[in-house]
């Protein structure tokens, strides 16, 4: 399949951009810029992302542009601009004027393939420190802003273009135009990456890998393993063995209902529960990680014993999919791990299985997409995502059954309220938290000291990036009503309005 490479310099905008090419039903992939990986026939072109970094700073990150520069169709974003202008000779200083936020082009160079369709006065997004004062000689202008000379160029002779503004966020009104000219016209890649020829692909590639070996895979109820499962049945049928575990951390009846909405659907699944083992591991612990990593054992622990009890058992499959990767992923640069991912990083050595990861080259967006093509039902497809252990970091300090509860019936009483409300399918991702703090409150004539609960709705893409949700306030005034009246324990309801980033989605 043509193939556009990305390399990661450390923006956090560099996802943003391998979404925004797929959009063209292109595929890309991201890569650190000092792993480039071997540049096939497939490879049709190259993009450099931005960076935190200035290309004058000592430990500026520098790509190894043997295989790329002059070979390849390659677009340059911001710090890949003012990298490639000082590589050639030019020179990159601190801007005099802060370069951030919107700006419009008032010269474009229409004859420009890279520029094609892009309006006079078409509104760009900037986001750097340094500007480029000089082009090397062989470096032509193609696009300007009022304070930005050299917003945009190409180098002569070969098809190597740069930007300095972002055309992969929302603000750059014609990004899409843009990237669209790069990947499609420039670097002539056919527009088949979609979710019909994903499916045709994987499963036949599934079908191949696997053989005739069975796999094992852990359904959580979500989106992405209801996909990852639905996919390998099809490829394998029989061979594939489900395995639900209850790990006493699910929403409120989570564990009946998801298994009653499986039963239609030809998998094969087996439920286990495993509540109290899990409580048992987690008395006392307060630290997050160490929360996940207990959560993580554990699941790994049970989910071993019952796979052993399938007869020769060889894969583990799992819903990994593209931002896990990526996010559990921290070298030089590029994108920092912010937290362990319990389904990244492999498997401990006594498991005697070989990984399978369908999903692993998509984005949320995506999964959805293959999954409606599938077939899968609405109720399924649409769900909001639910971190993996659950609402042991939606319980901030140490967890107990008696928390869980609490947080079951508030969270239950949001999400179904979203739903009568018809706010669901607007939200990206919902839920409650349980604070470690008590506050003073009065019920009928008595004082109370009770808990707080924080509650949470974003509106996203994939969870890279995320805003919170601007819930009515005659919605959010009914949900805090009723936990206070519905739920014993809990005297104070909060909104938590921080977006992401600085904050994270879930709090722990």
């Amino acid at each position: 399949m043509d193939t556009i490479i990305i390399l990661d310099f450390g923006s956090q905008y560099t996802q943003l951009i391998a979404r925004k090419i797929r959009e063209q039903h292109v595929y890309c992939e991201i890569h650190p810029f000092n792993k480039i990986p071997t540049l096939g026939s497939d490879v049709k072109g190259v993009v450099f992302s931005g960076s935190p970094f200035s290309c004058n700073a000592p430990d500026a990150p520098v790509p190894n542009m043997t295989n790329i520069k002059g070979k390849l169709p390659l677009l340059a974003v911001c710090y890949g601009a003012q990298y490639l202008a000082k590589w050639g000779g030019g020179r990159v200083q601190q801007s005099k004027i802060r370069e951030y936020g919107r700006a419009n082009l008032n010269y474009i160079d229409n004859n420009n393939p890279l520029m094609k369709g892009v309006p006079m006065g078409s509104q760009v997004w900037m986001s750097h420190g340094d500007t480029i004062e000089i082009l090397p000689e062989n470096y032509k202008v193609i696009c300007s802003t009022e304070n930005v000379q050299y917003a945009g160029y190409k180098i002569e002779g070969e098809e190597t273009y740069a930007i300095q503004f972002h055309p992969e966020v929302h603000h750059s009104v014609d990004g899409n135009t843009l990237l669209r000219n790069f990947v499609v016209d420039i670097c002539c890649c056919q527009q088949s990456w979609t979710p019909e020829s994903f499916i045709e692909t994987t499963v036949k590639e599934l079908r191949e890998k696997v053989g005739g070996d069975k796999v094992v895979l852990g359904l959580s109820g979500g989106v992405d393993s209801t996909v990852a499962a639905v996919l390998l049945n099809r490829a394998i049928g029989h061979q594939l063995h489900c395995i639900f575990v209850d790990n006493g951390l699910l929403r409120k009846n989570e564990f009946e209902n998801v298994l009653e909405s499986y039963k239609d659907m030809g998998l094969n699944v087996k439920g286990v529960d495993a509540k109290n083992r899990f409580y048992e591991v987690l008395a006392g612990v307060k630290d997050p990680e160490k929360k996940r990593k207990a959560i993580g054992k554990t699941f790994i622990d049970v989910f071993d014993a019952e796979a052993k009890l399938i007869t020769d058992a060889k894969w583990l499959g799992q819903g990994t999919i593209y931002p896990d990767v990526i996010e559990s992923s921290s070298v030089k640069g590029p994108s920092q791990t912010i937290k362990s991912h319990h389904n990244v990083g492999g498997l401990p050595d006594y498991m005697k299985l070989k990984l399978v990861e369908p999903l692993r080259s998509l984005f949320k967006d995506e999964v959805r997409g293959v999954g409606r093509q599938l077939g899968i039902k609405d109720e399924l497809i649409g769900r909001h995502p639910f971190p993996g252990p659950g609402l042991a970091i939606r319980i901030l300090s140490d967890v107990t059954p008696e928390k869980v509860h609490i947080l079951q019936e508030v969270d239950h009483i949001f999400i179904q309220g979203l739903r009568n409300a018809g706010l669901y399918d607007k939200v990206w991702q919902a839920g409650a938290m349980l604070l470690p703090v008590q506050s003073v409150g009065v019920m009928g004539d008595e004082r109370t000291y009770e808990s707080v609960v924080a509650l949470r709705a974003v509106e996203s893409v994939d969870g890279m990036t995320a805003d919170w949700s601007h819930l009515p306030y005659d919605f959010l005034a009914k949900i805090s009503n009723e936990i206070i009246n519905r739920v014993k324990g809990v005297n104070r309801v909060c909104y938590d309005i921080s977006s992401k980033p600085p904050a994270t989605i879930e709090w722990e």
